[in-house]
């Protein structure tokens, strides 16, 4: 593999005019990072996404080092659930010192997810550890996850930043995508003013944090084809499930499942611990303590994202709380948040999203330009 990409993170400022040019973001803090404009016929909601999720990208990381951390004991005569982490570190004299930053992907995605692979590489240019995470069963990793993964899960990210801490690393922040921005901030949350001291930062990108509103706009008839590419997944990964441990799955009644409303009840209500679907969506939903982040948090999400809903009460919340930077643009879709990219910038892709949740993360963590390691 080929080291580190040439990109340098750190964004320069941009001209008057272009400032004047772009729609101004709602946030809660006076911190002031880059504004957004879509690129140019990508002003909707859904070619965002869609192109978000398609462009390819021409990135090569250095190979990973592997960690499995156990986030869950042996169940119905089967192993612990494990999960697989792909690490990448800065050299040794640096390493502990340096801020590690956890991705971690979204709903069916992985370690390998394109969104992950960029924050990768900007962050490992920056200077920083990155430690990539695979949610239970994700990423190729069934044999190593009896039980299922869910936005309840918030858990097993604390069980990695708990590996990564007894590795001796001092600076640790979590930016989670999509379910996985549930997963941060749920665990974030949580702790309130508790958490580890390593903990630095905290950052969600279009962050599933109402689950009830956007699973009912998944089911929208605009939004289906998201619906149904998520669901033919899902359904897959079950089957799969029912074969590797029969024990557990094997009276799954995965046919008769038609919306993710539907794979909820039947599927992550019934093996992972809720009453129904309902039980599930309000219990793990992260809105919950958007009152409690007590750590450097920054959330973007777009008013166009096709299925993602906020609820008024948790923007509300997230604008009075001090410690969280909230960045509501009008455009940017899910997870994508393509704008056009700056030629003064060297290897500008127009990414965002990420070039901003890297400048947030500059300020609250030690990091140093890498032109090698």
């Amino acid at each position: 593999m080929s080291a580190s990409p040439k990109t340098k993170p750190p964004m320069e400022a941009v001209t008057n005019a272009q400032s004047q040019q772009r729609r101004p973001v709602r946030e809660a803090s006076a911190e002031r990072l880059l504004d957004f404009i879509p690129r140019r016929w990508l002003r909707s909601g859904h070619a965002q996404t869609l192109a978000g999720n398609f462009l390819p990208r021409r990135l090569q990381l250095p190979a990973p080092e592997p960690l499995l951390v156990e986030v869950d004991g042996p169940v119905s005569g089967y192993g612990p659930t494990e999960v697989l982490c792909h690490c990448h570190w800065q050299t040794a004299p640096v390493r502990r010192e340096r801020l590690t930053v956890v991705l971690v992907h979204g709903l069916e995605g992985s370690s390998n997810s394109r969104y992950i692979v960029g924050n990768t590489a900007r962050a490992l240019a920056a200077g920083f550890n990155v430690v990539r995470m695979n949610m239970r069963s994700c990423g190729g990793t069934d044999h190593l996850s009896p039980t299922i993964y869910h936005s309840g899960r918030s858990d097993d990210v604390g069980r990695v930043l708990e590996a990564i801490v007894r590795l001796g690393i001092e600076q640790v922040a979590l930016v989670g995508y999509s379910m996985g921005g549930n997963l941060v901030l749920r665990y974030a949350g949580e702790l309130a003013a508790k958490a580890p001291r390593q903990l630095k930062a905290v950052v969600g990108i279009s962050p599933l944090m109402d689950l009830a509103p956007s699973s009912g706009a998944l089911h929208e008839p605009r939004n289906r084809i998201y619906e149904w590419h998520f669901l033919r997944s899902m359904k897959e990964r079950v089957r799969r499930r029912k074969a590797m441990y029969p024990r557990i799955y094997g009276d799954a009644r995965v046919a008769a499942i038609r919306t993710m409303r539907d794979f909820d009840n039947e599927i992550v209500a019934r093996y992972g611990g809720f009453r129904d679907a309902d039980d599930y969506y309000a219990s793990v939903a992260s809105s919950r303590h958007a009152a409690d982040l007590a750590l450097p948090t920054l959330i973007v999400h777009a008013l166009d994202d096709p299925f993602i809903r906020m609820l008024p009460e948790t923007r509300a919340a997230l604008r009075e709380n001090p410690h969280v930077t909230f960045l509501e643009t009008q455009h940017g879709g899910h997870c994508a948040f393509l704008e056009e990219s700056d030629p003064s910038l060297v290897n500008d892709d127009g990414r965002w999203a990420e070039k901003t949740l890297l400048r947030f993360l500059l300020r609250h963590g030690a990091g140093e330009p890498n032109h090698g390691s």
